[in-house]
């Protein structure tokens, strides 16, 4: 029922009392309205500053113009279409490497500036909570190393093309850059005679005008920013089908097109292993870039993974190893990249179950036990925690350094924590809780007390203490199964090659 408050008398205020008051509310709004802009992040445990609250960005639509050299800043346009999810007087986006010119919200001039590493937006009139927005910002992206940073572009020997994990696609393009924040990508590339232009998804159309064409490319699944893949550069695009028909690009240096056809033509089996084990291919198509670069990794760029040229063209390493290596970066199209981590202390769901399965591939395919690589890193495990911290909790990474976050327990520690998994519920129901993990979490994020919980579903039993001292624990727990397994002194399994 409705109540009505007794009346009360109030004291009266004097003119000048209430002038003084006027005044004084007057100079906190001015106070607040002046208050300098900051940076913002999302909270990430790992990366405090990554990402932005207040809005969900729906999608992106990227402008790059390409002059024809690698060195040169690129002109862009960025395009964000966002919903708000908050009352915001300033938007602001994750930019720190590339010249602002403009900035409107939907369709009006707004004042912008920098602090930290955020672009901070001011629209003439505040964005209401629930409200759809657009964002466009005119900047370049300058393609030059950043200072103390890693990653962004890439520069080869013909081009350019990303690596934007974990924290570098800001240092491209303006958004909002943390995995838990995924959209629909449109790319439009503008390049010179003689380059080809390549992106995440489907090509859409090439239109020439003069002596340049512009290539369009859009996704059909959410991508998080720091998968996103631009590759320009004089390079063959190399077109095959996969299972189920599913169109398939490579994207090599042209001269080497002949040479590395071999290696490309692996990936239509790999794929059907892969469905083999955890189900249908998730996205509307895949491929290799090859890039002609020293970037010392490999990096699961959704729908076009990132290889070094040389992995295939050099003595360095026998045949099955980097046959298990294309796997690792595939398996992450569905593992990452699908289903994508909501925060990088989460990064084991995507390393441990691409090293799980590279692992079982070179099993099944070139006879390399996965129990003799498991005795190894478990002796190795106990100083991993160590240095780097248990595969759930990683250790934030050294100034600096911000790729530090990969390291050994978050690869061969996380899929040990796997075997282990294996080894107590039995191979049938970790291997159907694999399958019920990328169907219930496809196109979205998840976390590891997702995958907890799923696991004792299927496992008919509470798996939290279990899975907390594997994931979370400082020491490594007992192997089910292998009571005569130890901690060694020696140095562990060594990382012959960073994959990511």
């Amino acid at each position: 029922m409705l109540l009505t408050p007794r009346h009360r008398s109030r004291p009266r205020i004097s003119r000048h009392r209430k002038a003084a008051l006027l005044a004084c509310a007057v100079s906190v709004c001015l106070v607040a309205a002046a208050a300098p802009p900051e940076p913002l992040g999302v909270g990430d445990r790992l990366y405090p500053y990554l990402g932005n609250p207040g809005y969900d960005v729906a999608s992106y639509d990227i402008s790059l113009t390409y002059a024809g050299t690698n060195d040169k800043p690129l002109q862009a346009v960025t395009t964000i279409d966002a919903r708000t999810t908050a009352d915001l007087d300033r938007v602001n986006l994750d930019f720190a490497h590339g010249t602002v010119r403009s900035v409107e919200v939907d369709g009006r001039p707004a004042r912008f500036t920098s602090a930290g590493e955020d672009l901070v937006v001011t629209p003439r009139t505040p964005l209401t909570e629930g409200s759809r927005t657009r964002i466009t910002v005119r900047h370049t992206s300058d393609p030059a190393p950043a200072k103390d940073q890693d990653g962004g572009w890439v520069r080869t020997v013909d081009g350019l093309a990303m690596a934007n994990q974990a924290d570098a696609a800001h240092l491209v393009f303006p958004g909002n850059d943390h995995p838990s924040d995924k959209a629909m990508f449109t790319f439009r590339i503008t390049a010179p005679d003689g380059c080809t232009a390549v992106a995440n998804g489907l090509p859409t159309g090439a239109y020439r005008v003069g002596r340049t064409t512009t290539w369009t490319y859009r996704t059909l699944h959410p991508m998080a920013t720091e998968l996103a893949q631009v590759s320009i550069g004089r390079s063959a695009v190399v077109h095959r089908a996969g299972p189920h028909g599913l169109p398939l690009r490579d994207v090599v240096p042209a001269a080497d097109h002949k040479a590395l056809e071999p290696w490309l033509a692996r990936t239509p089996d790999q794929i059907a292993w892969m469905e083999s084990k955890v189900g249908r291919y998730p996205f509307e198509t895949y491929g290799v870039l090859m890039a002609q670069a020293a970037t010392g990794f490999e990096l699961e760029t959704q729908t076009l993974s990132l290889f070094e040229k040389d992995l295939f063209t050099k003595p360095a390493y026998p045949e099955w190893y980097i046959e298990s290596v294309m796997v690792h970066e595939l398996s992450h199209q569905w593992f990452g990249d699908s289903v994508t981590p909501r925060t990088w202390s989460d990064v084991w769901l995507n390393e441990g179950h691409a090293t799980w399965y590279e692992e079982l591939y070179a099993e099944e395919t070139a006879h390399r036990p996965m129990k003799d690589r498991m005795k190894a890193a478990y002796g190795a495990a106990d100083r991993w925690r160590e240095s780097g911290g248990p595969p759930a909790r990683p250790k934030p990474p050294a100034p600096g350094q911000k790729i530090g976050i990969f390291r050994p327990s978050v690869y061969d520690g996380a899929a040990l924590a796997l075997y282990a998994l294996r080894q107590e519920i039995g191979r049938p129901a970790f291997e159907r809780l694999e399958r019920l993990w990328v169907q219930e979490h496809r196109d979205a994020t998840a976390t590891t007390a997702d995958f907890v919980r799923l696991a004792s579903a299927v496992a008919g039993r509470d798996l939290r203490g279990f899975l907390d001292a594997w994931l979370y624990g400082e020491k490594t727990p007992p192997m089910p199964g292998h009571p005569d397994w130890r901690p060694t002194a020696k140095t562990g399994p060594a990382e012959p090659r960073a994959r990511r």
